[in-house]
C-alpha cells in the first residue's frame, strides 16, 4: 500500500496551490491588484500600443507578408502573457529578427507562415514541458552578436529600395545590393524626399530622448521633459501618421507621388485552425508533409531564436528592476502565444526589446499592461485599416531602419579582442555566413562554437611541477575527449623518461569522470607498475572517488593532498612496502 500512498502524495503535490501559481503566475499578483497598478498599466499599455501598431505594419514588410499580418501577430501575446508570463515588462509580438527569419523560411507565403507559427509554438511548449531550456545555453554570445549585427545590416539595406521607391529587386542579399545600386536611376523623387525626411525626424527624436538629462526642479522643466519623452516615445506612430496625411493629400488630387501600401484586408481576423496545405500560383496543391520538408532547418532555428531573444530580454529587465523570472515558464508563454496566434493568422512572435524598454520606462506594474496594448491593436484592425491604404512604404522603411540600426553593435569587436581573441572566430563566421543565408549563419556559428568548446574539453590545461616526483594539476573534468591527450602527456613526461618517473595526479578541480577515462587509467596503472614507478591521485572529490572505487582499479591509491602524496613517495623510496597513514591503497578498500 505504500506505493498507493506515494502516488496520492505526488498527485496532491501536482495540484497544490504553489504548483498552480507556478503554472499560472497571474494568481500570484492578481489578489494584490489595485487602482494605482491599473492606472500605470493602462498608461504603459497605451504607450506600447501606439508603438507596436506602426512597427507591426513595418515588420510585416520585412517578413514579405501583407501589412495586416503584422497586426494579426501583435495582439495575441498581450492576452496570453498576462496569464502565463513571469516578467512584468516583456511584450510579445512581431520583431525584426523573427520577421527576417520567417521570410527566409517561407518566402512571404502567408499560409505557410501561419502553419510555421503553429509548429514553432508546439516545439516551444514541448521544450517548456520537458524542461529543455538549457539547450539555449549552447548558443554563445559571439554567435548571437554576429547574427544580430548581420540581420540589422540585411534588414536595413533591404529597406533602401522602399526609400528609393524602386521595384523588382531580388531578395537574396548580394543580388539585392547589386540591383539596388543598378536601379538608382529609376528612383522616385517623392519617395526619396519623404523617406529621408522621415529618417531625419526619427533620428532627431531618438537623439532628443537619449539626451533628456535628469529631472529639473522647476515644474516647467519637468513638464517639458515629459512632453519631449512622450513625443519621442511615440515617434513611429507620429511619423507614419504625418507621412500618411501627406500621401493622402496628394492622392486625392490624383498625383501618385509616393509608393503607398495599398489595399489591406479589414477587420479582426477570423478564429480558425491554421491551414495544413497550400496552393501555388498555378493551382497545384502542396501537402502538409511537403510544406514541412520545405521549412528544413528553419523549423528548428526559429523556435530556438524566438526563445533565446525573449528570455534574454526578460532576464535583462528582471535584473534591472530587481525581480526574478522562470525561464521554463517563459518558454511556455511564448509557445502558447504562437499556438493560439496561428488560429488568428499570426506569424511567429517573440519578445521585443524596444517595446519592452518602453513598457518598463513608462512604469508598468504587471503583465496586464499587455491587455491594453492588444485592445489597441484590435481597435486598429477593426476601424483603421482603410486609413492604412495611404501609408507610404518609405515611411515604414524609415521606421524599420531606425528600429534595427542600434542592433549593429560594433563596440563588441574590440571588447572580444581584449578579452578572448578566439571568440571573434564564431562572431565573424556567423556574421559573414548570415549574408548568404540567415539560418546557415547561425548553424555555422554554433558549429564553430561547438568545435571550440570540444577543443577545450579535449585539451584541458595541465599544470606540471617537479618536486622530485612529477606533479600534474588538472584544470577541469576528465571526460572521454581528453583521454588520449592526458595519456600522451603522462607517457611523454613520465613513462618514456629515462629513468621513468612517478606521477602525482592532482584532481582537486576534477568533478566528473567517465568510463573511457577509467579504461585508460587502468592501462596507465599497469604501465606504471611494469616500470616500477607510482601513479598517485590526490584531492579527489567524493563523486569522483566513488566512481574510481567502483571501477576496482588494481594499484589505485590516493591521498588527501599533494603534500601527503609527496611524503608517501619519499617514504616509498626508503622502503617499498611502507604505507603513508593518509594513503588508501586499492587492497585496503
Amino acid at each position: 500500500m505504500d506505493w498507493l500512498l506515494d502516488i496520492r502524495q505526488s498527485a496532491l503535490g501536482c495540484c497544490s496551490c504553489n504548483t498552480v501559481k507556478a503554472w499560472l503566475p497571474i494568481l500570484s499578483w492578481l489578489p494584490q491588484y489595485n487602482l494605482k497598478w491599473l492606472r500605470m498599466d493602462f498608461l504603459a499599455g497605451l504607450t506600447v500600443g501606439l508603438t507596436v501598431v506602426p512597427q507591426a505594419l513595418a515588420y510585416a514588410e520585412v517578413a514579405g507578408l501583407p501589412v495586416q499580418y503584422g497586426l494579426y501577430s501583435a495582439f495575441m501575446g498581450g492576452f496570453i502573457y498576462t496569464f502565463l508570463g513571469t516578467s512584468k515588462d516583456v511584450t510579445l509580438g512581431p520583431t525584426a529578427i523573427m520577421s527576417l527569419l520567417c521570410f527566409s523560411v517561407v518566402g512571404g507565403q502567408p499560409n505557410r507562415a501561419v502553419l510555421l507559427t503553429l509548429l514553432c509554438g508546439i516545439i516551444q511548449a514541448a521544450m517548456a514541458l520537458l524542461r529543455l531550456g538549457f539547450l539555449l545555453d549552447f548558443i554563445s554570445f559571439p554567435v548571437i552578436k554576429g547574427f544580430t549585427c548581420a540581420a540589422a545590416v540585411t534588414i536595413s539595406f533591404g529597406q533602401v529600395k522602399n526609400i528609393l521607391g524602386i521595384h523588382d529587386v531580388p531578395q537574396q542579399f548580394f543580388l539585392e545590393v547589386y540591383y539596388t545600386f543598378y536601379k538608382i536611376p529609376e528612383a522616385r523623387i517623392g519617395d526619396v524626399i519623404l523617406g529621408l525626411l522621415c529618417l531625419s525626424l526619427l533620428l532627431m527624436l531618438m537623439w532628443m530622448k537619449a539626451n533628456l538629462g535628469s529631472d529639473e526642479v522647476s515644474t516647467c522643466s519637468r513638464v517639458a521633459r515629459k512632453l519631449v519623452w512622450a513625443v519621442s516615445t511615440m515617434r513611429n506612430a507620429l511619423v507614419v501618421v504625418a507621412a500618411s496625411l501627406i500621401a493622402f493629400s496628394w492622392e486625392v488630387y490624383g498625383h501618385h507621388v509616393f509608393t503607398i501600401t495599398g489595399h489591406t484586408s479589414t477587420g479582426v481576423p477570423p478564429f480558425r485552425p491554421p491551414p495544413t496545405s497550400d496552393t501555388t500560383a498555378n493551382g497545384t496543391t502542396v501537402s502538409f508533409r511537403e510544406i514541412v520538408e520545405g521549412f528544413g532547418g528553419g523549423l528548428a532555428l526559429i523556435p530556438f531564436m524566438g526563445l533565446l531573444e525573449s528570455i534574454a530580454i526578460a532576464k535583462a529587465f528582471a535584473s534591472q528592476n530587481d525581480y526574478r523570472i522562470d525561464a521554463n515558464q517563459e518558454l511556455l508563454a511564448i509557445g502558447v502565444t504562437n499556438i493560439m496566434g496561428s488560429f488568428v493568422s499570426a506569424y511567429p512572435v517573440t519578445g521585443s526589446f524596444g517595446r519592452t524598454a518602453v513598457n518598463s520606462q513608462t512604469g508598468v506594474c504587471t503583465p496586464a499592461g499587455g491587455i491594453v496594448t492588444s485592445v489597441i491593436v484590435l481597435l486598429s484592425l477593426e476601424f483603421l485599416m482603410p486609413a492604412f491604404y495611404y501609408i507610404p512604404k518609405a515611411s515604414l522603411a524609415a521606421v524599420i531602419i531606425c528600429a534595427v540600426a542600434p542592433m549593429v553593435d560594433y563596440r563588441v569587436v574590440p571588447k572580444m579582442w581584449r578579452i578572448r581573441k578566439l571568440d571573434l572566430l564564431p562572431f565573424f563566421v556567423t556574421f559573414l555566413m548570415s549574408f548568404w543565408e540567415v539560418q546557415y549563419g547561425i548553424i555555422a556559428g554554433v558549429a564553430v562554437s561547438g568545435v571550440l568548446l570540444l577543443h577545450t574539453l579535449a585539451r584541458p590545461q595541465i599544470k606540471m611541477s617537479d618536486h622530485g616526483v612529477l606533479v600534474m594539476e588538472l584544470s577541469s573534468g576528465l571526460t572521454f575527449p581528453a583521454t588520449e591527450y592526458l595519456s600522451h602527456i603522462i607517457h611523454t613526461e613520465a613513462l618514456q623518461a629515462s629513468p621513468p618517473r612517478s606521477v602525482v595526479l592532482d584532481c582537486c578541480h576534477v568533478s566528473v569522470i567517465d568510463y573511457t577515462v577509467i579504461s585508460e587509467l587502468r592501462d596507465l596503472l599497469r604501465q606504471f607498475k611494469l616500470r616500477r614507478v607510482q601513479l598517485v591521485f590526490s584531492g579527489l572529490q567524493l563523486p569522483v572517488l566513488k566512481v574510481l572505487e567502483a571501477a576496482d582499479l588494481q594499484g589505485f591509491r590516493y591521498t588527501d593532498s599533494v603534500d601527503a602524496a609527496l611524503q608517501m613517495e619519499s617514504q616509498s623510496l626508503l622502503h617499498d612496502d611502507q604505507r603513508c597513514p593518509n594513503t588508501v591503497w586499492r587492497g585496503d578498500i
